[in-house]
């Protein structure tokens, strides 16, 4: 077994590996409706997959205005890093592209990794597909 590689993508080049990874997680393991999951913000984002032996376990993306989301980590790879590896790669894509605050929707069970990275809850706790989600921001340094 190898160690994850990150790869830099986008939607039009990697969709499938991607939304492989999301629904696996989202759709399948955590019963978000399918028509919540595919956004148009796919098509704008830059993403990020978590590759092992060229398979897809993993994902992120990044919004043009500094917002992260659909991370993800197929669960027989969850604790060995990837989501942290995930999360740095995106923040240092926010870092790059000048932005100083980072936003992100997470699912409360999650919110300690956030924390963990330097993200403070922003809001009250919110239900979104039937999962309870805490708004959470980073601000990131000058470079």
């Amino acid at each position: 077994m190898s160690a994850a590689m990150l790869l830099e993508t986008d939607w039009a080049r990697d969709a499938p590996r991607l939304a492989a990874v999301r629904r696996a997680v989202f759709i399948d393991e955590q019963g978000v409706p399918e028509h919540m999951e595919w956004d148009a913000d796919d098509a704008v984002s830059t993403h990020w997959l978590a590759l092992v032996d060229g398979e897809p376990v993993g994902c992120a993306r990044l919004l043009p205005d500094g917002w992260i989301g659909r991370m993800a980590v197929l669960p027989a790879w969850r604790g060995r890093g990837i989501g942290r590896a995930l999360l740095g790669a995106a923040l240092a894509a926010a870092r790059e592209r000048g932005h100083r605050t980072v936003r992100l929707s997470a699912q409360r069970h999650a919110a300690a990794f956030y924390a963990r990275a330097g993200f403070v809850v922003s809001g009250d706790v919110y239900e979104e597909a039937g999962i309870p989600h805490v708004a959470m921001q980073k601000t990131l340094a000058a470079t």
